[in-house]
């Protein structure tokens, strides 16, 4: 929220802690603002996880297949790639919904927000940007995007490659793949989130004219957050995205699992 046009002018005090902003949002903008924005998040949800799980099957293929007991450097290297590739391609392809959400959810106004729903905000930003509006940020979305696939996706097929339950598909196999795709995610989230706090702020910004805004790139705005908030801004709001992923890490779980029962998975 430090980018939005009211809070930097000082009409909005920005939210001091996770206990402020529950307090405030329900009090000032009443509790269906804790949902604003969930519709084209649920949208954007779907096909987002789908392309990016489809894909780094895709790319692993295309990777020679590497031992990984003689050859572990190569195989964690291919699986690190694909995974990275695949959420890198999948971000390209939902990056407009992505953006609807994050604007949506953003909305700080009491009452109706600014945007009447996805269509509108989506319609309303091609209409005053045209469609490279829909794209602010993109740059930095794909290498966040990129680096969290490679650590979700490719250090949970790295693990579950030397899991000795991998093929059990009983409720071992089961409660093993819970434990290395939570801890996939919580490993790579520090490296990640810094470039969604940036990702978040560009969005934020794209409706003002390119002089009135405060960050003309990623970097500018990465260099900027560190000068003014300090490497903390750029972990703003990380300990709830801790719990709130657990959701990701399920989905990665259960097409895994499904292709275990299915006999899909390699060796």
């Amino acid at each position: 929220m430090d980018s939005n046009p009211r809070v930097v002018s000082g009409e909005i005090k920005p939210y001091s802690s996770i206990a402020d902003c529950f307090r405030r949002v329900s009090k000032e903008q009443g509790v269906a603002a804790f949902w604003r924005g969930n519709l084209v998040n649920c949208l954007r949800y779907a096909p987002q996880q789908g392309s990016a799980l489809a894909l780094n099957d895709f790319f692993k293929a295309l990777f020679p297949r590497k031992d990984k007991d003689t050859e572990f450097g190569m195989y964690l290297f291919n699986n690190l790639m694909s995974g990275g590739l695949g959420g890198a391609t999948a971000m390209v392809i939902c990056y407009p919904l992505d953006f609807a959400r994050t604007r949506l959810a953003s909305d700080l106004q009491a009452g109706k927000g600014q945007f009447n729903g996805i269509v509108d905000c989506i319609a309303k930003t091609v209409r005053q940007q045209g469609l490279t509006g829909l794209y602010r940020g993109t740059a930095v979305s794909i290498a966040g995007a990129f680096v969290y696939r490679a650590g979700q996706l490719g250090l949970y097929g790295t693990v579950m490659g030397l899991n000795p339950y991998q093929g059990d598909k009983g409720i071992k196999g089961l409660a093993s793949a819970i434990v290395i795709a939570t801890a996939a995610r919580t490993v790579v989230l520090p490296f990640n989130y810094p470039f969604d706090t940036v990702r978040r702020r560009l969005m934020l910004e794209s409706e003002k004219p390119k002089a009135e805004r405060l960050y003309k790139s990623g970097i500018h705005c990465s260099m900027e957050v560190l000068k003014k908030e300090g490497l903390k801004g750029l972990y703003k709001g990380m300990f709830p995205e801790i719990f709130r992923g657990f959701g990701g890490v399920m989905v990665v779980v259960l097409y895994d699992r499904v292709k275990n029962y299915l006999g899909l998975n390699k060796k």
